[in-house]
């Protein structure tokens, strides 16, 4: 997995925490396209690969196939198995391959993932909607609803008419629920488009009573959200709502100028090599610091420094700051804490850090009308700024310390500081960041 990625998976997970936080049955799932000619020549650059190792063959560089040098990590994977006996012939061994390939790939994607802290209820494999004839039956459904027709499509604009070959095709009457054009179901060989299978996998959502499905789309498929909501809208006579969430490009920078930490073949940053360099929080705090519809610039200098300019640390030192308050006390921060009316005194720093922390289930509440959650690390870094403010005004003015010289603190006091950090804490949860008691 590259970085986009990356921002796109945490993007997902995020709005998922997001919702379960606010009660709702949330499943998360991972489309898996492993058919047509993408999947072929994936298999084929680990078949070259493994020729490569076992009998110093030169890699075919070219742009059909995938050089990274986790392709060769697969392939090396597939060796050590021995499984597979002799590698002399492809057309032999090409289904085999071609599972365990995918497994391996599968199995890598995962381990990235949980360096997120990414889990996926389920895995949905394209083949299998294919085999199981989920296709077929989703594309004979809208048919007879008389959604799909033959028929031949105008080039793309832009795209010069002597190079476009009319024929006749299967189409999808996407322009009758407001798409610019009707879209092919089949390509020339006959196979299925990767729109007729995305159709048929959405089909099978709607089927299993989804009532929402939320699409998470690359940067490179905001033109594809027109197509797909439109196909919704037909298998499911517009009583299932789809929300797509595009995540946009990330941009890595250090020292002020753009950034590769990986010298792997392949031009791309990968997870792994991301989280090793600045940790699962600091990775999940800052994709999520953007809005997703924007490209985002993810600095290295200042994701390392220890001050206000590193959000994720400034919210985590304040949590942790709390904590210090109730360790010196040595009270427990998770006790409930009774307190009379009498009690109730607050001057108009903490009254600030009040009105904020009300702020909190519009937050919320915002967030998840908009499928936001990148409004959730605003928030947290002004409150923490609040809390930090506070905390440095006490150091020169006795009055406003919120531990007195003689370890005592007012109650009401003490509740402003448990129901600041169960507000960070809470709000770090849904964004898949820890909250440290201590720094």
């Amino acid at each position: 997995m590259h970085v986009g990625h990356c921002r796109g998976a945490i993007l997902g997970d995020s709005i998922s925490n997001l919702l379960k936080f606010n009660g709702h049955d949330v499943t998360k799932e991972y489309y898996v396209n492993d058919y047509g000619n993408q999947i072929k020549n994936f298999v084929l650059s680990v078949y070259y690969r493994i020729l490569e190792i076992t009998e110093k063959k030169p890699f075919p560089y070219g742009k059909d196939f995938y050089p990274g040098d986790y392709i060769i990590d697969i392939a090396n994977k597939i060796i050590k198995q021995k499984n597979i006996k002799s590698f002399k012939s492809y057309e032999k061994i090409s289904k085999a391959l071609s599972i365990m390939a995918l497994d391996a790939s599968i199995e890598l994607i995962k381990s990235n993932l949980e360096n997120l802290g990414v889990k996926h209820d389920n895995f949905v494999f394209e083949s299998k909607l294919i085999n199981d004839q989920l296709v077929n039956n989703t594309i004979k459904k809208l048919q007879s609803d008389k959604f799909i027709y033959k028929g031949k499509l105008l080039p793309p604009k832009g795209e010069l008419s002597k190079d476009w070959k009319t024929r006749d095709q299967l189409l999808f009457a996407s322009t009758k629920f407001g798409d610019d054009s009707d879209r092919a179901l089949q390509k020339e060989d006959g196979t299925w488009t990767y729109f007729a299978s995305d159709i048929a996998y959405h089909s099978n959502k709607i089927d299993r009573k989804f009532d929402i499905l939320i699409n998470i789309l690359g940067a490179d498929h905001s033109g594809y959200i027109k197509r797909i909501k439109a196909a919704v809208s037909a298998i499911s006579q517009k009583q299932t709502n789809l929300v797509c969430k595009v995540s946009q490009l990330v941009k890595l920078f250090k020292n002020g100028k753009p950034f590769k930490m990986s010298k792997r073949k392949g031009d791309y940053v990968t997870v792994e090599d991301l989280v090793k360099e600045v940790g699962k929080d600091s990775v999940r705090f800052m994709m999520l610091n953007r809005s997703n519809d924007v490209e985002l610039d993810f600095d290295f200098e200042k994701i390392s420094e220890k001050s206000k300019d590193n959000p994720v640390f400034y919210v985590q030192y304040a949590n942790a700051r709390i904590n210090s308050i109730f360790n010196t006390l040595n009270l427990n921060i998770d006790d409930r804490i009774n307190i009379f009316s009498n009690d109730i005194f607050f001057n108009s720093h903490e009254i600030d850090i009040l009105k904020k922390i009300a702020e909190w289930p519009r937050c919320i509440e915002v967030s998840e009308l908009k499928l936001e959650p990148h409004r959730i690390p605003f928030y947290l870094y002004d409150l923490a700024t609040l809390f930090h403010a506070y905390w440095n005004f006490g150091q020169k003015n006795k009055e406003c310390r919120f531990v007195s010289e003689d370890k005592k603190i007012n109650r009401s006091r003490l509740l402003l500081l448990q129901s600041l950090s169960l507000v960070i804490k809470n709000g770090m949860s849904i964004l898949g960041v820890s909250s440290p008691k201590s720094m």
